[in-house]
């Protein structure tokens, strides 16, 4: 597939970053909006009747809705407005989360949890390739690392369900919620734009050209190796991404003797903080090098995932409290290096008509390998596998996700060689 967009050299305008702290806003609401039913569990349960596998179900339905329309998503996303798709997308989830108030039954929370994957599957590949039209040069991994910060906070965030479900109650919280969004919605209806100058390019491009249906879009990348080599690589991200997330409170837990209390702490707070100082350096390490090395958004988050690796390994081994905990930040620290890099990644193996639908696919094998990975994580506990083994497992297969990205840079390198362009 054919090079794009990283040899501009253009500097943004104050606009567009502008439309970087809009859309971290929305990233907040989305993260925020999803995961705060999970911090409501008594109260919902305390007037609705479920089992427990019917709430978890509630979850499950969202993630499965959300990760197989993710592809879908980015295609529309390449061929309509961005800024309108967006609107549209946090107006429609907002409403539904507004409109879970009024929930009395099971069957009600799980069709608003399905319809909430709908409409939020639209938005995290359509606003990763606005900010790439608006940030084409110099600034375009830290302007995606700034996004991430934005929904990185919303998941920090998500306690705020539970507390106004304790101080007021569970409809309150959907309520209120619910009507920030669309109230946001409504200003970004006049503040937010497309990038005309890109969009016109784009238009035009797909003049002179056929417009291909989603299956051949994707089936286009789906025979690249060199897409293949990332979507491997954002497969094992997800994969050991879900498997940490869900399983290290009961890690610190059961190795370390903790309070419920206290190990959330250590796997939630220490944790997130890292994540957010990692992902803004990442994009910006990768953002300067990048002016030397065309490929430098490849190689910070290969060297990430190089540390990240060893440093689950430790964090797992060790019986001493402290240095685990400083081996999983020092993971999270760097396994970020990649999500702020991996939409410039794509803006050089893919064609900027097929950005949106490129990051879809990503995070459709993303999502449902990664809830696959969670249940099997869960099986092998019911085997008597401990957690220390399961995350030295999860180590090794970042260290695999460091080797696809070499190889996809060395491919990259040699190819650039031959046509003499280094």
């Amino acid at each position: 597939m054919k090079q794009h967009g990283d040899s501009v050299k253009v500097r943004p305008s104050s606009y567009a970053w502008l439309v970087v702290g809009m859309l971290s806003v929305v990233g907040c609401l989305n993260y925020l909006d999803r995961m705060m039913i999970a911090t409501m569990r008594s109260s919902i349960l305390s007037e609705i009747h479920m089992t427990e596998a019917q709430f978890g179900l509630l979850t499950s339905a969202f993630l499965w809705v959300y990760g197989f329309l993710s592809p879908i998503a980015g295609f529309i996303a390449d061929k309509y407005s961005k800024s309108r798709i967006i609107v549209i997308s946090l107006l429609v989830w907002s409403a539904i989360t507004f409109l879970t108030a009024f929930a009395t039954s099971f069957e009600y929370l799980l069709v608003t949890r399905a319809l909430m994957g709908i409409s939020e599957a639209f938005y995290i590949p359509t606003a990763l390739a606005l900010i790439m039209e608006y940030h084409q040069g110099p600034t375009r991994s830290f302007a995606n690392s700034v996004h991430i910060v934005g929904i990185t906070l919303g998941q920090c965030l998500g306690f705020i369900g539970g507390w106004l479900a304790e101080d007021y109650s569970w409809n309150f919280a959907f309520k209120a919620l619910g009507a920030v969004g669309i109230v946001y919605a409504v200003f970004l209806i006049f503040s937010l734009k497309d990038n005309k100058q890109t969009s016109m390019r784009i238009e035009n491009n797909k003049k002179n050209i056929d417009k291909p249906g989603f299956f051949s879009v994707a089936y286009s990348l789906l025979k690249s190796k060199n897409y293949l080599k990332v979507l491997f690589t954002w497969i094992v991200l997800g994969m050991v991404g879900w498997v940490i997330s869900g399983w290290l409170p009961t890690f610190y837990k059961e190795n370390f003797n903790l309070t419920q209390t206290m190990a959330g702490v250590y796997a939630t707070g220490y944790f997130y903080i890292a994540s957010i100082a990692g992902v803004l350096l990442g994009g910006y390490i990768a953002d300067r090098l990048s002016k030397r090395n065309i490929y430098a958004r490849i190689v910070v988050p290969m060297i990430g995932l190089c540390i990240a690796s060893p440093a689950i390994l430790f964090a797992s081994y060790t019986s001493v409290l402290t240095l685990s905990v400083i081996g999983f930040m020092l993971y999270a620290f760097t396994r970020v290096f990649s999500d702020g890099n991996m939409m410039p990644i794509i803006c050089l193996i893919v064609n900027d008509k097929h950005r949106a639908t490129a990051y879809g696919i990503l995070n459709f094998f993303a999502t449902i390998i990664g809830g696959i990975g969670i249940y099997v994580g869960g099986y092998l506990r019911d085997a008597n596998i401990n957690l220390s083994t399961l995350f030295q497992i999860a180590g090794i297969l970042m260290g695999f996700g460091a080797l696809s990205l070499f190889l996809l840079q060395r491919y990259l390198n040699k190819r650039e060689k031959i046509s003499g362009n280094i």
